[in-house]
């Protein structure tokens, strides 16, 4: 399992390349040759940049859905609408696709946050604004997720 860190800032150029942060990098290297999945996140107004291992991972549970169900045919053709293939050019610059700069409203600033095995990318003011809007409940989100007794069955 990937575990990467940090969150960084950075600009995109009017094509919508960003230059991946040297820090980033070294923690990606060792995905760079399988390449990236990059996606519409299902809870926020951003992008879920997924390394190739991860995302056959995540895969393999969806395709474990009964296809017979409408609901589960909804759910996966929602989850993969937009779904892009993308990789780390030789300069070091992630190209996201236009579809994708319009969902998460990507202007120039950019945010690449960490979320365990994915990177998400949001535009600045979008990723200020929801960070700050989530920071008032946070303690009492922390305690609801982390703080059961039952943490011990997630491991």
């Amino acid at each position: 399992m990937v575990n990467l860190i940090g969150t960084y800032e950075c600009k995109a150029d009017a094509k919508g390349r960003l230059m991946v942060p040297s820090a980033l990098k070294k923690q990606l290297a060792p995905m760079l040759q399988e390449g990236f999945v990059l996606k519409r996140s299902v809870f926020q107004p951003c992008l879920e940049l997924y390394p190739m291992q991860e995302w056959n991972v995540l895969m393999q549970k969806i395709n474990g859905l009964n296809r017979f169900k409408k609901k589960n045919n909804d759910f996966i053709r929602r989850f993969t609408a937009g779904v892009k293939m993308v990789e780390v050019d030789s300069n070091g610059r992630l190209l996201i696709p236009k579809d994708l700069v319009g969902f998460a409203g990507i202007n120039k600033e950019i945010v690449l946050s960490s979320a365990v095995n994915i990177i998400e990318i949001w535009d600045k003011d979008k990723y200020e604004n929801t960070i700050d809007e989530t920071s008032d409940d946070f303690a009492e989100l922390a305690e609801e997720v982390m703080g059961n007794d039952d943490l011990d069955a997630i491991s």
